[in-house]
Formats: structure tokens, sequence, C-alpha cells
């Protein structure tokens, strides 16, 4: 070994952390690092170390933060430690954690970083480890461990993963969709020929049929839904037929899921060959907006699959601890799988919307500009603190569409003068009263939609708008002309302290300077609500 190798430290740079690593043990124990470091050594400029991400040293799949420290330790030591729970169970209490998702995964990130760094020894332990989920592991479950096997020249580990989607009931668009080319043609064809041999004379698939979907799904990878439509109208082929909405909540934009059910001839209720509904299918996928859009149809969060799972337990056995008890500030993005999660649940106890707290303050439930003026106020701070609930229930309001939105993003071209709703001289008074009730409509439908799926952050407004009652109190004492003074002076005020606020925040998030909240919730990125002055 050179004296070059053996320095003090190198860092490799894992899921955004620096990881200090002893170069010349690992240029000792794995070749492929002894090569690395000899390579930094020699291209290297000025003195400065070499920069090396664990995404770059790892062409296939992923390592994770604590899969690589589980692995460095083995360099180190020779000995594995155990498997950290955080990220190697789920957060399904009943489950075993013998086969879930983040189990299979967390074994996989090994297997990718004992193969790419070479280390024959660990290869074989991880293989034997996930040949033991095969027959365990629901058959989606088993694609990762294929995909490792496929990459890293794994043949027998292929060959049973191969093996268990030819005997399984995943469908083709799934498998084109999920899996190379090369293992996709041959499981189905590995299929054709069992049931060739099948002695019951089993249906044996219409192959004008499959193409037909295949169109159909290769539309929806285009997100042309016009297509999709000319394409089951030629065919006379329904939604259902083709399984278009659960390929889509699969694998689509969540815009072009909501374009796909806006068809309005979709059946929610419909199972797919895995005896999955449209909404276990977006459990698996995890994202909120699509799970929302579902429930508020009328999909039905108790309904199990023909595993005996339902929506929730599905969304919980793909979550690791990790991320479901992922702390995060107020203002910050929280985490999806969470939001996942507690929207399923808070959906399953709910019984009706009758039981949510009235949207309106009483005292604010007589006047159109008031009830606009507490619900922009509402919706302006639900984007500031709480950005990925309030976006969610935005974007299902369709509230990105209305003048609200136009008039909370309005002070990014107007400046500290900007105002949620501008007086336009042209506009007739039935225009203005429409628009103002399209807005009222879409502000209402948002708040509604906060109540329902998050009320824990819609608690927390109500606190925080509620501190400005005793205020609107003191506002109606006095006489008439006493009570405009007030008023005023108090809308004065107010508009003087958000400004300040808002002012506060631009600086907080200026570069170069550190801040708890992300940048989703910086006024440049979201909130800009300035409150009007009434005389």
């Amino acid at each position: 070994m050179t004296r070059n190798m053996i320095t003090a430290m190198q860092i490799l740079w894992v899921e955004g952390t620096p990881v200090g690593v002893h170069r010349c043990v690992l240029a000792a124990r794995s070749q492929f690092f002894h090569e690395l470091f000899k390579k930094g050594n020699n291209n290297s400029t000025n003195g400065e170390k070499p920069r090396y991400l664990m995404s770059d040293l790892v062409r296939h799949g992923g390592v994770g933060y604590e899969a690589f420290q589980v692995f460095l330790h083995y360099l180190y030591t020779g000995k594995l430690k155990p498997s950290p729970p955080e990220v190697s169970r789920c957060v399904d209490d009943v489950c075993a954690h013998d086969a879930c998702r983040p189990a299979i995964n967390y074994v996989v990130e090994l297997m990718c970083a004992s193969a790419t760094f070479q280390m024959k020894e660990l290869v074989l332990l991880f293989q034997r480890r996930l040949l033991n989920f095969i027959e365990k592991a629901l058959v989606e479950d088993v694609i990762p461990i294929l995909m490792a096997a496929f990459h890293y020249h794994l043949d027998q580990l292929l060959s049973h993963c191969i093996e268990k989607l030819v005997k399984s009931d995943l469908d083709s668009g799934c498998i084109d969709k999920e899996l190379p080319d090369e293992i996709s043609s041959k499981i189905k064809l590995l299929r054709r020929k069992s049931l060739q041999e099948a002695e019951s004379g089993a249906e044996e698939v219409d192959p004008v049929h499959e193409k037909r979907l295949g169109r159909i799904h290769k539309a929806l990878d285009s997100d042309d839904v016009k297509l999709v439509e000319l394409l089951l109208s030629e065919s006379n082929l329904t939604l259902d037929d083709a399984h278009a909405l659960h390929y889509a909540i699969a694998y689509c934009d969540p815009k072009i899921v909501m374009e796909v059910l806006s068809l309005g001839s979709a059946d929610l209720n419909l199972r797919n060959s895995r005896g999955y509904s449209v909404l276990h299918v977006a459990a698996r996928r995890k994202e909120p907006s699509i799970l929302i859009a579902l429930l508020t149809r009328g999909a039905n969060a108790s309904e199990t699959a023909s595993d005996g799972q339902n929506a929730v337990s599905i969304c919980r056995r793909l979550t690791r601890p990790k991320d479901y008890n992922e702390k995060t500030k107020q203002g910050q993005e929280s985490n999806k799988d969470r939001i996942c999660i507690d929207v399923l649940e808070r959906e399953m106890r709910r019984t009706s919307l009758s039981e949510n707290v009235s949207i309106l303050s009483p005292s604010v439930a007589d006047d159109l500009n008031m009830k606009l003026d507490y619900l922009e106020n509402r919706v302006a701070f639900a984007r500031l603190l709480f950005p990925a609930e309030a976006r969610l229930a935005m974007d299902f309001a369709n509230a990105n569409s209305t003048s609200m939105n136009t008039g909370l993003l309005a002070s990014k071209s107007k400046g500290s003068s900007g105002s949620l709703r501008e007086v336009d001289l042209n506009e007739s008074p039935a225009v203005r009263a429409v628009r103002l009730q399209s807005t009222l409509h879409a502000l209402r439908k948002t708040v509604e939609t906060g109540r329902r799926y998050f009320p824990h952050c819609s608690e927390v407004l109500d606190k925080f708008l509620d501190d400005d009652m005793p205020d609107a109190i003191f506002l109606d004492k006095g006489t008439p002309e006493e009570q405009k003074t007030k008023k005023r002076r108090f809308m004065e005020l107010k508009d003087d302290v958000q400004k300040a606020f808002y002012k506060d925040m631009e600086n907080n998030n200026r570069p170069g300077r550190t801040s708890s909240s992300s940048s989703s919730s910086s006024p440049k990125s979201g909130v800009t609500y300035k409150a009007r002055r009434k005389y």
C-alpha cells in the first residue's frame, strides 16, 4: 500500500450526510475502495480531497445511511451489527417484520453495498436472507429483490424471483412497467408455457386484448387522457375493463389521476387481479393528494384486500419508523408517509362531516367581506404554518385556479402594496358578487377539507385566529363614529404588524442565513398574504 493512501480520513456522503471513513482500512478490505482511493489521489489537485457520493458509487439501487453504517462496521470489525429497527421494520404493530417492505429494502441495500464494493462473503450471506424473503413476501415486494439480482448477476436469486412472479397473479401491465424488457418477456413466455401445460385447460390470455390494454397504458404514460378516451371507444372497452384507474394511480402523475377520475365512469370499488381496489393501490403509492381525492369521492377506507389488509395496514407495512416518526418544525413539509397514514386512520374513525366544528366563527357568519377576510386569513396562515397539508387541501378544492390564489401571490408582482381583492372599476356589481362568491366557495371547500383530514392542524389555526376575537368585540363598542375610527386604526396596526412579520421572514430566508423553515414555507414560494384596510 502506498504512503499516499495511508491518510487519516476520507469523507463519503450518504443521503446528504457526511460519513468519515479510514482510507487504509477500506482499501485493505475492499479492492473497489483500493482502486477508488488510488484514482482519487492521482486525480486530485490543489491538495483537495475528492468528494465521493454514495449515489455515484452504487449505480444500481441505493444504500441508505443506516445500512452503510452496518456495512462499514463489518469492514472495521468483521462482525455484523444487529439490524437497526428504525429502517428494517415497518410501523404496523401486528407485523412480524419477517417479510415487510422495509425489512426487504434494508437487506437489498446491504446487498447493493456488498456487491458494489466486492465483499463476496457478504453477498452470499445477504443472498440467503433474500431467498428466505421470497416465499413469505407479497409479490409486489419481491420486485426490489429481483432488480438487485438482475443488476448484480445473482442468477440463483433471480431464478427464484422469476418463478415467484410467473406463478403470481400480478398483471402484465405491472410486469411491463416495473421490470426490464428482458425479464418481463421471459416471465410472460413462461406463463404462456405454464398455461399450455396445465391439465385443467385454463383460459388462455387473448393477445389482441392484451395489445389493446398495452396501448391504453402507454397513452396514460404519455399523459394523454384524450387518447385514452379514443382508444376505449375504438376498442369497445371501459375504464374498468382496462383497469385504467388502477394503472394511473400506480404510475401516473397525480394531475393525470385527477383527469381520469373526472371522466366519472370508473368504479372505485373495482378489484384488479391482485384483489386490490384503487384505494389499496393508492395506499401502496403513498401519495396524499390521490388518497384524499379517492376518499372524498366515496372510496371505503375500511375495505380489505384479498390478503386481509386494508388501506391503512398496507400503508403502515410500507413505512419505516424513521420516516413515520420524523420530526418537522412548524412551517416545514410534513413527511408524506405520516400524512397518508394519518389521513386513512382518521377517515376510518370519522363518522360524519357534521361532527366537525363549524367552518366559520359565529361572529363573522353574516357578512360576505368578513367571511372572506376570515377564510383568506385562515388559508394564508395554513400555508405558512402547514405548507404540505395546506397545499393538499387547496389542490383538492381547486383553489389554485381561483382568484384566491391570485390574491395570495399578488405581492410577488406588486410588492408590499399587493392586495387579495383589488378593486376593478370596470367590473359591474353583479360580476363582482359572482367572483367573490366563487372565491368564497373555494376557500370554504379548502377549510372543510383541512378540517376533515388534518384536524390537528385546524385546531392550531383555530387557536391562532381566535386570538383576534377579543379585538373584534372591543371594536364593536362605542358610538358608530368611534367604532369606525377604532376599526380603521386596528386595520392599520394589523397591516403594519404583518408587513413587519413578512419582512422578518424574508430576512431569515435570504441566502447565507439559516432558517428552521423549509423553502416551501417561505413567503417567496407560498404565503404572501397582505391584510386589507377597511374603512
